[in-house]
């Protein structure tokens, strides 16, 4: 007598979170420089990446992309080597032991009709894809206002979204991730 062949059927499982690697491949020693720190219209973004406890996230990747002072999206080849004097409106930083990043640009000109920004993915442990988030800067409060994204966020979590001035040419933006006073991350 011979028995029947046994069929399997193949079960979902659930994604899991591998590693983070991003210290060992993506960061690259230009990477947060956009713009050379010598170009009289440079500027400065230091800030954090927290946890839900606001505990500091060491091993986080933060992207920045950005249209250039004159709101112009950079087009051209390129992007890992600056030669010195080139903006490719792309940059990348890991975080240090402080959940510390930094990106040496420019502030962004308009794009269209919305306020000045820098795009900004955070890749980060527990997270399966980055998370997306923008950043606004504090002088163009006016053109907050008619942001057609701002207009889409709650009056009391804008604030999330906006850099903090540190200065003449200097701006803080602490990431956090969960928790009180979380930053507004975009769903796309």
């Amino acid at each position: 007598m011979t028995t029947p062949a046994k069929t399997t059927q193949a079960e979902t499982t659930p994604s899991q979170t591998v590693g983070p690697f991003y210290g060992y491949a993506l960061p690259y020693e230009a990477g947060p420089r956009v713009a050379p720190a010598w170009r009289p219209d440079a500027i400065t973004i230091r800030g954090r990446v927290l946890d839900g406890a606001g505990e500091p996230v060491p091993d986080a990747l933060l992207e920045i992309w950005q249209a250039d002072e004159n709101g112009e999206i950079p087009r051209r080849p390129g992007g890992i080597v600056r030669e010195g004097h080139d903006f490719s409106g792309f940059g990348r930083c890991g975080t240090d032991a402080a959940g510390g990043f930094w990106f040496t640009t420019v502030k962004p000109g308009a794009v269209g009709a919305g306020a000045p920004y820098i795009a900004l993915l955070v890749f980060a442990r527990g997270l399966l894809k980055p998370v997306a988030t923008r950043i606004y800067f504090p002088e163009d409060e006016a053109a907050h206002a008619a942001d057609p994204l701002l207009a889409e966020v709650p009056a009391d979590r804008r604030g999330t979204l906006v850099a903090e001035r540190e200065g003449d040419r200097a701006y803080r933006f602490d990431v956090r991730l969960q928790g009180e006073g979380e930053t507004v991350f975009l769903a796309f």
